[in-house]
């Protein structure tokens, strides 16, 4: 019921009465994810609505998920977990559950049933790859280019390793994973043989002899907010980033980017809650509500990633403020879809931390 609030006030200055209204103790729950675009949609569709639900409970963002392992882990050394719940792909996910530094997770008891009344684990199906896992969105990592400053419109995702043809700056994420999946790629190796030759001797080499080809024109990126800038800005004129970073810019911005789709590396992303939690209550109430099919599904309306529950895709058309119909901008699209590599959760899992350090080393010399 609407209150008149013009009337309530009027009467409280004509009877000189002050009425001060009990406060309501607020739970803060630390939510960290991958800010700009991705969080903004996490915002709209997540935590917006639960804190309108719940005024207890105030979420705060915090953008530390490109180092969350590592956070994570010296937070449980000290002791002091001050995060509540974190948003990771699925081989940190798996990472962190294996080293102890996740809470499992029962999927049909902690999630929410799709509204037929399937179990969440049904619904979600293969993508829970981890027990400590809550699997929010299928995305891609791809490419976006400047079309106003290439000659030449790329159409291979090695013509990211052709100097020639695309003349320029790069962006590529500081760390090995999809930059070795496609050096190994441009350099002759089948698609479903690159973890084989990753994994073997001599594979972390031959990935990095390609890489060599162009590192003394990349610019390295951390977070998903940098090669969007980065392109905007004209720094780069090709670039690895998330694909719906690239709709934000694109569709959004209406900066004159164009899309990439070749070898697009699909991967997972979701939720895990940290080991050591002060609010474990109040965080699985806020995960429920967040991981339920309508909330994947809003979720879809303000940035283009394919929701991990099938209740969730039916349910997915436009976006909300612009109006155009989000099916073609998903990475899963057919026509967005025809070359593809799926991203390898297990093999990350086992050895990122190794490779990762051979990375830095190639880095620094």
């Amino acid at each position: 019921m609407k209150r008149n609030f013009k009337f309530f006030a009027a009467a409280l200055v004509a009877a000189s009465v002050v009425v001060a209204g009990p406060a309501i103790a607020q739970t803060e729950l630390v939510v960290v994810s991958w800010g700009g675009a991705y969080t903004a949609s996490q915002q709209k569709a997540y935590h917006d609505p639960y804190m309108k639900k719940n005024p207890g409970i105030k979420i705060i963002n915090d953008d530390s998920a490109p180092e969350a392992v590592a956070k994570l882990r010296a937070m449980n050394e000290v002791k002091n977990v001050t995060w509540d719940l974190v948003d990771a792909v699925a081989s940190d996910a798996m990472r962190l559950c294996d080293e102890g530094l996740a809470e499992p997770i029962n999927a049909d008891k902690d999630l929410a049933p799709a509204p037929d009344g399937t179990p969440a684990s049904k619904d979600f199906g293969d993508l829970l790859v981890s027990e400590c896992f809550i699997p929010q969105i299928v995305y891609s990592t791809t490419f976006g280019y400047r079309k106003d400053l290439v000659k030449v419109k790329p159409t291979s995702v090695c013509d990211v390793f052709d100097l020639g043809k695309i003349p320029g700056k790069r962006s590529l994420e500081k760390k090995p994973i999809n930059n070795f999946e496609w050096a190994l790629l441009c350099d002759g190796v089948a698609p479903d043989k690159i973890y084989d030759v990753l994994g073997a001797k001599g594979g972390v080499e031959r990935a990095l002899k390609k890489l060599a080809t162009i590192k003394g024109h990349v610019i390295w990126w951390t977070k998903g907010a940098q090669t969007p800038q980065l392109l905007a800005d004209g720094e780069v004129v090709i670039g690895s980033t998330y694909n719906g970073r690239l709709f934000s810019l694109i569709e959004e911005e209406k900066q004159p980017v164009g899309m990439l789709w070749d070898w697009q590396v699909f991967d997972l992303d979701g939720w895990i809650i940290p080991k050591g939690t002060k609010n474990l209550a109040a965080v699985k109430k806020f995960v429920r509500f967040a991981t339920d099919t309508q909330r994947l599904a809003d979720q879809a309306k303000f940035i283009s990633y394919g929701p991990a529950r099938k209740s969730s895709a039916p349910l997915v058309s436009k976006h909300a403020t612009l109006g155009i119909d989000m099916k073609p901008h998903m990475p899963t699209d057919p026509n967005n879809a025809k070359t593809t590599l799926l991203y390898n959760y297990e093999f990350w899992a086992d050895h990122q931390d190794d490779f990762t350090q051979r990375f830095q080393a190639w880095l620094a010399k």
